[in-house]
């Protein structure tokens, strides 16, 4: 560390130290002393572990911590005194590098505007929150350790990674000051793998009904892959008819897949279910193999069994409340088939149970009860097929009934794809998650407000905010009472 910054850190430290009062002096505290343990086994690391490499007073340290998971910081010549805690979103390996922001347009303006930014992989990759969460918050010791305690810290991540930070959020808030989802799984690991679960049962259900085709106990990874190319074999089978069509449309509907999906796809008008139908065919086929079984199988080795169950579940009710019922049931009169006697048949088929000890290490671990202490901002784009909006109704709804909603806002960008936000957009939702944690007040959290703070952050990149009200969840009881429904 040069002189300079050795310098500079010991201002910050000394202004820190003098606005801190109250809950602020107690949180600093814990975090220092959180700093001081993680340093001994820092610096017993070897030199080429945790070796920096400045370009001038900015720094760019890459390391590795006890778990053995890498971490990532890059501190600007002015930083400003705010840490950014980015963590990413799933990552099913090999390869597990660190990341501290989730891209490198993104990341390039935030060193311009002082930010400092650390990030860890995690010490496994795959469903690896109990690794995550310690893995993140062992960075972030390192990094006070290193430069002193920040002014002001912030938990943001990305897909997976917002379901990381809301984890942070609700159970070690006394580490940071306020969070951000970014097309997070904010509804919880219980949750996700049952919404995963009702489309590839309908796919199997309708389209592959003489087959035995597993769809959870996945003993392992070929098991899982087998099951992918059964599957993904029926649906292409099933795309060159109408009934088969329609039968996609409605698995797709039961996952909430809307008709806008992808950047590469042309918009269809309201009423055209045909080109909607042809949207959703291939993020279907991707469903199928990444999250629905082999993604699954993996989660389930670490829940030790299957996590997930659809018994007491009505397919017709949770078709009436998706957001794409109404191309469903168009599809289904042009094709000349009988939606209700598809529900029948699929609400009538043998239902899957979970492994209660499974499920309960999938809530303890990974689901949440919408407590928060601190502000949270979540965004998403509308057209999600990965990780679909209607995930910020579940986390609405239990932050609702846990009394916390004032501390949340969520808002919503018009795009297709997963996490396809632009620069300007995630830093005019940080910038309105710094102005709340500054005030004590929610400010400017509108689409016109949020979209002139975009424009003033990049205005090369879009600013796309819009009024959106996603459809409930459609399994409301997945974040209630999961063991009633087992």
């Amino acid at each position: 560390m040069t002189t300079r910054t050795r310098t500079r850190t010991r201002l910050l430290r000394t202004r820190t130290r003098t606005r801190l009062s109250g809950r602020t002096h107690d949180r600093t505290a814990r975090r220092t002393a959180c700093a001081a343990a993680l340093l001994l086994a820092v610096t017993a690391l070897p030199a080429s572990a945790a070796q920096a490499t400045a370009a001038g007073p900015a720094q760019h340290i890459e390391g590795q911590l006890p778990s053995g998971a890498a971490y990532l910081m890059d501190v600007p010549a002015d930083w400003n005194g705010t840490v950014l805690l980015f963590s990413h979103g799933y990552t099913p390996g090999p390869a597990n590098p660190a990341r501290n922001a989730p891209d490198d347009a993104t990341k390039a303006l935030l060193l311009q505007q002082g930010y400092a930014l650390v990030g860890s992989s995690y010490a496994r990759t795959g469903w690896a929150v109990t690794d995550a969460v310690p893995d993140q918050l062992a960075t972030l010791s390192a990094f006070t350790a290193r430069f002193g305690t920040a002014r002001r810290t912030l938990a943001w991540g990305q897909s997976y990674g917002g379901l990381v930070t809301t984890a942070i959020a609700e159970r070690h808030a006394d580490r940071i000051d306020g969070s951000m989802s970014i097309c997070g799984l904010v509804h919880g690991g219980v949750a996700n793998w049952n919404n995963t679960l009702d489309p590839v049962f309908a796919l199997k259900t309708l389209l592959a009904p003489g087959k035995d085709i597993p769809l959870t106990g996945l003993p392992d990874q070929a098991t899982a892959a087998n099951a992918a190319k059964a599957l993904t074999e029926a649906v292409d089978s099933a795309q060159s008819t109408a009934a088969g069509r329609a039968r996609i449309a409605l698995a797709a509907a039961l996952h909430n897949i809307p008709g806008w999906n992808a950047p590469t796809q042309s918009r269809p008008a309201a009423t055209d279910w045909d080109a909607q139908q042809a949207n959703q065919y291939p993020a279907v086929k991707g469903l199928l193999q990444t999250a629905a079984l082999t993604w699954r199988q993996e989660a389930e080795s670490r829940a030790g069994g299957n996590m997930s169950w659809n018994t007491g579940v009505d397919y017709a009710a949770m078709l009436g409340r998706s957001s794409v019922h109404k191309e469903v049931t168009e599809l289904y009169k042009k094709a000349g088939l009988s939606l209700r006697a598809d529900l029948a048949t699929l609400n009538r088929a043998p239902r899957i149970s979970a492994d209660p000890a499974a499920v309960a290490w999938m809530s303890r671990t990974s689901s949440f009860t919408g407590r928060l202490t601190t502000p949270q901002i979540d965004i998403h784009t509308t057209g999600d097929a990965l990780v679909p909006v209607q995930t910020e109704s579940a986390l609405r709804r239990a932050v609702t009934a846990a009394g916390s909603a004032p501390l949340l806002r969520q808002a919503y960008v018009d795009n297709a794809g997963h996490c396809t936000f632009s620069p300007a957009e995630q830093l005019a939702a940080l910038h309105t998650l710094e102005d709340r944690v500054t005030t004590g007040g929610w400010h400017g959290t509108d689409p016109g407000s949020l979209n002139t703070r975009a424009a003033a952050a990049d205005p090369t990149s879009p600013a796309r905010y819009v009024a959106y009200r996603p459809a409930p969840y459609p399994r409301p009881y997945d974040l209630a009472h999961p063991a009633d429904h087992r």
